[in-house]
């Protein structure tokens, strides 16, 4: 029997564990806008922004794409950020 996919680097926090992620958008994001995503960091740059944080779990990042996408905003990228 094989093994499964190798585990998401990860932390705990309050006893739940989160896997740190980088998104990237072809978008200068507003404070206004970033102020919808208060758990993640927002760095912009010219014509693109990333935005950093610790997710919970694989909802939470659908979450974020999914508002993401209601904004009309494009995902350039998804990165999980090594421990």
């Amino acid at each position: 029997m094989g093994t499964g996919p190798a585990p998401l680097p990860s932390r705990e926090r309050d006893g739940r564990t989160m896997t740190r992620m980088l998104i990237r958008v072809d978008a200068e994001l507003s404070d206004e806008l970033s102020g919808a995503f208060p758990h993640l960091v927002a760095r912009t740059q010219p014509a693109s922004t990333t935005l950093t944080g610790e997710m919970t779990d694989q909802s939470e990042l659908q979450g974020v794409l999914n508002l993401l996408n209601s904004l009309g905003i494009n995902v350039v990228e998804v990165v999980t950020i090594p421990d």
